[in-house]
């Protein structure tokens, strides 16, 4: 958060989604970021990036109807390494 404003980028953080199975409201989850209102941001701090932190995050974009998502792990020696772009398709 300290550095999305020190560097002027608007963000929204903590945004709560709904949750829905076949159309019914089952609760809530919430992003860690939306940046920009186009960018779902997703922080994690684990060992290994699992497929159910991805999915998380494809369930994130499709909830906010936006596309573009970064997963981002902490947990690892140089940041970059901990970086994973997703991607969801409208199909």
């Amino acid at each position: 958060m300290i550095e999305l404003t020190l560097q002027k980028i608007p963000f929204m953080s903590q945004i709560p989604v709904p949750v829905h199975y076949k159309d019914h409201p089952v609760g809530e989850a919430r992003l860690d970021f939306m940046v920009n209102n186009e960018l779902v941001v997703e922080l994690k701090a684990v060992e290994t990036l699992l497929p159910i932190h991805k999915a998380q995050v494809l369930s994130y974009l499709k909830a906010t109807q936006r596309r573009l998502g970064l997963l981002i792990n902490f947990n690892v020696p140089v940041l970059m390494r901990g970086v994973q772009r997703v991607i969801h398709s409208n199909d």
